[in-house]
């Protein structure tokens, strides 16, 4: 096996013919043909949360185990596709000057985002393979243009300067715990304050469900104010499917709260990767779930558990139970 520890920049082809195993960056200039399996690296407990991760865990423990234990493959699919392009539009955007702002410049950078998508992440294409007419893509890139079209009623770019786009925050806790994620948009006002933007290219929830949808938010504003000691001014959703911007501003005490939900979500994590006990939680959500083949609520068997897990008398408490927020 040939192993490499160390980033790497190749300038020209490279042909492997035995398996790889890879624990720095790659960075590759031309082709490269491998005529051997590439070895993934060995599964390791996790070692960070993300506003994703944790949704994951709060959802479902199993599926949290399936995605970052077991790395199981899942297949793109076009709203998630769809929604990549419209951050990616939206992002590029800004680096027009701002009087070039505008919704047909905007419409007109989808195509070459959507070239780079199928270039970058080359799965996607599976999602048109049955389309050799082009017809169902031609309506799905035609919803893209639509969603970015209506942000164009809800917000004016041609007045604002974001301080960061796609931005990758990380800090950790006083407890050890890491988190982390990429914020889509970070403002700052001339007097210092913040505002956190996220797109969704879905509908708003209906009130009784905002705290849900806020809760990413308040992840990010609490990694904020830990990395700055700054509590973000406002906290901003904008749904691009239904026209609707969700705000809310956020108090010290607000974060405080997400901090003591998030150490006792990391808590039954630990607990789970360490018995290896991931239970299945059902909700109607099963139904889009790429793993019911290897989830026992649908009679499957998931595969063998790749950690070590401590023995059966030394544990304790019950698996999947937050505590109290």
């Amino acid at each position: 096996m040939t192993a490499v520890a160390e980033p790497v920049a190749v300038a020209g082809p490279v042909a492997v013919a035995g398996p790889v195993a890879v624990a720095g960056p790659v960075a590759v200039a031309g082709p490269v043909a491998v005529a051997g399996p590439v070895a993934r690296a060995a599964p390791a407990p996790p070692a960070s949360l993300s506003p994703s991760r944790a949704g994951d865990f709060m959802q479902c423990p199993l599926l949290y185990r399936f995605r970052v234990i077991d790395k199981l493959p899942e297949k793109p699919s076009e709203a998630a596709t769809r929604g990549t392009l419209v951050h990616a539009v939206l992002e590029r955007l800004f680096d027009a000057p701002a009087a070039e702002r505008t919704a047909p410049r905007a419409r007109s950078l989808i195509p070459g985002q959507w070239d780079r998508l199928r270039e970058t992440r080359p799965e996607v294409v599976e999602l048109f393979a049955d389309d050799p007419e082009g017809e169902r893509l031609a309506r799905w890139l035609g919803e893209a243009e639509r969603l970015v079209e209506r942000w164009f009623t809800l917000e004016d770019p041609t007045r604002l300067e974001p301080a960061e786009r796609e931005m990758f925050v990380e800090a950790s806790l006083d407890s050890g715990l890491k988190l982390r994620g990429i914020i889509d948009r970070v403002d700052v006002a001339p007097t210092g304050e913040v505002r956190i933007v996220d797109y969704k290219t879905g509908k708003a929830p209906r009130p009784e469900y905002a705290e849900g949808a806020l809760f990413q938010m308040k992840f990010y504003a609490l990694v904020v104010w830990r990395l700055k000691r700054v509590v973000p001014r406002r906290l901003q959703l904008v749904y691009l499917g239904s026209g609707d911007v969700l705000t809310y501003d956020p108090v010290i005490a607000d974060l405080e709260r997400v901090e003591r939900k998030l150490l006792a979500l990391w808590e039954a994590i630990r607990e789970a990767t360490e018995t290896g006990d991931w239970r299945p939680r059902p909700t109607k959500l099963c139904g889009w779930c790429d793993h019911r083949a290897v989830c026992p609520e649908f009679g499957g068997t998931p595969p063998p558990y790749p950690l070590p897990v401590r023995a059966p008398e030394s544990a304790s408490g019950a698996q999947g139970r937050m505590g109290p927020d």
